[in-house]
């Protein structure tokens, strides 16, 4: 089978002719129909600091994809061979004190596909059974691949006390953000105002649902969020960016005793006035890591399936896996939203 490889501490990747892996007990073997690129794989491909410091080559990459069910090993009585899945990308061990508290998200000793074994650019991919979520038949592999993305916009933006009848901000319009407009808007939010440097980022947040899109290169967002809440400001913060400048103006585009709900994770270490910006004016803040299991699968997948929110507009562009130079670079061009691999297409 061919997969595509992180083999050794360099930039790029190596596409290979492997294989296949061979599911044991309590795993499942799947065929993967599509995978999706996503922000931590271009770390992986350039090789950042980051990546230097959490992977240990050579690994399969890739933890946003979709499949068939193969073969199941030993054990395994769900799903079953046949079944179209979906796969969490979070392996947890159960035993820790977080999996013991019912915070399987946050579990003490994860592993990710994709980052520390192997993951779903490949033809085929071994993964622990209790990983899959079964779809309809009917849902294409591409919208599937990328319900583990979009399990972290679920999650960000129905934390705390949820969206419905809020004014929202959310800052950062990359894919996760991007849905968590199409979220808000399908939740009852409003207004929901979204902020990023890209046109082309924003240009889709208007279509998804936004009232209002700001280029922060071009306008204040602390000043537009007040002159559209009455001088309030929002009473939720949705932050993708992860952005030093991004997180402080959304802070203070945030009405006292609001919410502020962090996905966006800073590069380095950020200044940060804890009295001022958050204790003195009583913000309640929100970490969010990945997808709670399986609250959120159960929520996102409501959205999807009864079509109150519709994932395909943000697949932009689809390359076979041969081809996966053109489809990183398209995406470090700034000019896609998600980016499809096909591992079976020549």
């Amino acid at each position: 089978m061919r997969a595509l490889f992180k083999d050794a501490p360099r930039p790029g990747l190596q596409l290979k002719e492997v294989e296949p892996p061979t599911p044991g007990p309590g795993e499942i073997l799947v065929r993967v129909e599509a995978a999706s690129i996503c922000g931590t794989d271009l770390h992986i491909y350039n090789w950042d600091n980051w990546a230097a410091s959490r992977m240990r080559p050579p690994l399969v990459i890739g933890h946003e994809f979709s499949g068939v069910v193969e073969a199941v090993g030993p054990g395994v009585t769900h799903p079953r061979v046949g079944d179209h899945v979906s796969l969490e990308s979070h392996v947890v061990c159960h035993n820790c004190a977080a999996c013991r508290t019912g915070n399987y998200h946050v579990c003490l000793n994860t592993q990710i596909l994709g980052v520390d074994r192997d993951g779903g650019f490949a033809e085929y991919v071994v993964v622990p059974a209790e990983n899959a979520w079964v779809n309809p038949p009917d849902l294409p592999f591409e919208v599937a691949a990328i319900l583990e993305p979009f399990g972290n916009a679920v999650h960000t933006v129905y934390a705390g006390s949820g969206v419905s009848g809020r004014s929202v901000l959310i800052t950062g319009c990359g894919p996760i953000g991007l849905m968590a407009v199409a979220i808000a808007r399908a939740s009852g939010a409003g207004p929901i105002i979204a902020t990023d440097v890209n046109p082309y980022r924003l240009a889709f947040a208007e279509r998804l649902g936004a009232d209002r899109v700001v280029n922060v290169l071009e306008e204040d967002p602390v000043r537009v969020v007040k002159d559209l809440t009455g001088g309030n400001g929002v009473e939720v913060l949705l932050e993708f960016s992860g952005n030093e400048k991004a997180i402080h103006q959304g802070l203070q585009a945030l009405m006292a005793g609001g919410e502020a709900r962090i996905l966006g994770i800073p590069s380095d270490p950020i200044a940060f006035d804890l009295a001022g910006e958050l204790v003195m004016r009583g913000i309640t803040a929100y970490g969010i890591a990945g997808r709670r299991l399986w609250q959120t699968w159960m929520q996102g997948t409501a959205l999807v399936y009864s079509e109150r929110v519709d994932l395909k507009p943000l697949l932009t562009h689809t390359y076979p896996i041969a081809r996966f130079e053109e489809a990183f670079a398209r995406l470090q061009q700034g000019q896609a939203v998600k980016v499809v691999l096909y591992p079976r297409e020549a």
